[in-house]
């Protein structure tokens, strides 16, 4: 009888029509060789621009642009890997493609290929490029020295790694401290790998300290000085109850350069010490309703009034184009890129709330993301609708609007709205 009861279990669970016999083979829940995974998404999106944005004029200066900007984004993301005893071979290549009226280009990196070896359950070590993960935040990561920074307006998406080779030892314990585990790395720079890790060559070290104690999940961080200056940082994330986890993180740029507009739009370098923290909470409720709320404190990010310069000098850069064709300002400051990155500024709140088949709508959630500068109270609002229903497949339609006023962060950005839809087919 209890043979019968499982193999009709087994028969809905793979979702079989018809009656089918039974048989029962080892290799089917052995541990398989190889794997071969990915998706193919595609992501058409349309731009309402706003032409007296700074960041449009910067951006645009020179080619006609309508009112809107229509976009059409691919990928085709791979993930393998090869795994036998002890040593595992995992790669995963992106090819993106991306299409405007004004411009358009086709791009294949390789966002992770490493090889590792894994002699004992306390011993792991690796070699290749690698996406860490380092971080507790959900939106940004300030500990994560040795990843490249997230999209806070879509946090989850597949980050490019690094060039590096490390090591874990895990222990295990009993009583208040469970586990720890040391991760030592190095991570070498030069013209032709790791180019983007700061601008000197060098081999750079680091590594990461992580503490299973008293349930609270621990990380100490450090980096050493080389390519980039030395930093450490402290993370940690624990569940207050099953629903609700809090988790924060504390980052210390040791003599961190800056560099800077000043008033009459020469360029400067600001050094020195930059704290950066965060504070975040994830909340779940018992009506399927999930909340995430982050505050972030970037101690590398410009005040606003630094940021009104930079926007004041794009204004004289245009009028400059405008009244006799000369380009130069609008290109010296279109060089800058670090008054491009995400988080520009030094304080934002993050806040996302998603509601899991509301009316019991099954395989349907939506959800309504706000990205604020506090600041110059500027804002991203993105509502966004999901659905699972079809296998394997997921639709994702999204809008964002911008609100801000002149000189705001959010305000000086190129769109005045998007909205675009996501297929992602996996496979």
């Amino acid at each position: 009888m209890q043979l019968l009861l499982l193999i009709l279990l087994l028969m809905i669970v793979s979702a079989r029509a018809g009656a089918e016999d039974f048989t029962f083979d080892e290799s089917e829940i052995e541990k398989k060789l190889w794997h071969l995974g990915g998706y193919l998404e595609a992501r058409p999106g349309l731009n309402l621009l706003d032409p007296d944005a700074a960041q449009t004029r910067l951006r645009y200066y020179g080619r006609h642009v309508d009112s809107t900007l229509a976009d059409f984004n691919g990928k085709l993301l791979l993930e393998g890997s090869l795994e036998k005893d002890w040593a595992k071979l995992y790669l995963q290549p992106s090819l993106d493609y991306t299409n405007t009226r004004l411009n358009n280009y086709l791009r294949l990196s390789w966002y992770e290929a490493w090889l590792q070896a894994k002699p004992n359950e306390k011993i792991r070590l690796l070699a290749g490029k690698k996406s860490l993960k380092w971080g507790k935040g959900y939106a940004w990561t300030p500990v994560a020295f040795f990843d490249r920074p997230k999209d806070p307006d879509d946090p989850e998406l597949n980050l490019e790694g690094y060039w590096l080779a490390m090591a874990d030892y895990v222990q295990s314990f009993d009583g208040p401290l469970k586990t720890i585990a040391i991760t030592p790395l190095i991570l070498p720079r030069d013209h032709d790998l790791n180019s983007d890790f700061g601008t000197q060559d060098s081999i750079n070290w680091g590594g990461k300290l992580y503490l299973l104690l008293y349930d609270t999940d621990i990380d100490l961080i450090i980096r050493g000085s080389g390519s980039r200056n030395a930093g450490y940082g402290l993370d940690f994330s624990r569940n207050l109850k099953t629903n609700f986890e809090l988790h924060g993180e504390l980052a210390w740029d040791v003599n961190h350069q800056r560099q800077v507009l000043t008033a009459n739009g020469q360029p400067a370098t600001v050094t020195g010490n930059a704290f950066s923290w965060l504070l975040g909470l994830r909340y779940l409720t018992e009506q399927d309703t999930t909340y995430i709320v982050e505050y972030y404190h970037n101690g590398t990010g410009y005040s606003k009034d630094e940021m009104e310069i930079f926007y004041r000098q794009i204004e004289q850069g245009w009028s400059a184009w405008q009244q006799n064709s000369n380009p130069t300002k609008l290109q010296l400051l279109g060089q800058n890129q670090t008054y491009k990155r995400p988080a520009v500024m030094r304080d934002y709140l993050y806040v996302r709330v998603s509601q899991k088949e509301p009316f019991d709508i099954l395989y349907f959630t939506p959800a309504v993301t706000t990205i604020a500068n506090l600041q110059d109270q500027s804002l991203s609002l993105s509502p966004e609708l999901l659905y699972t229903g079809i296998t394997n497949l997921e639709l994702r339609l999204k809008g964002t609007a911008i609100i801000g006023s002149s000189l705001s962060e959010f305000g000086e950005k190129p769109n005045d709205a998007r909205i675009e839809l996501r297929l992602r087919w996996y496979f």
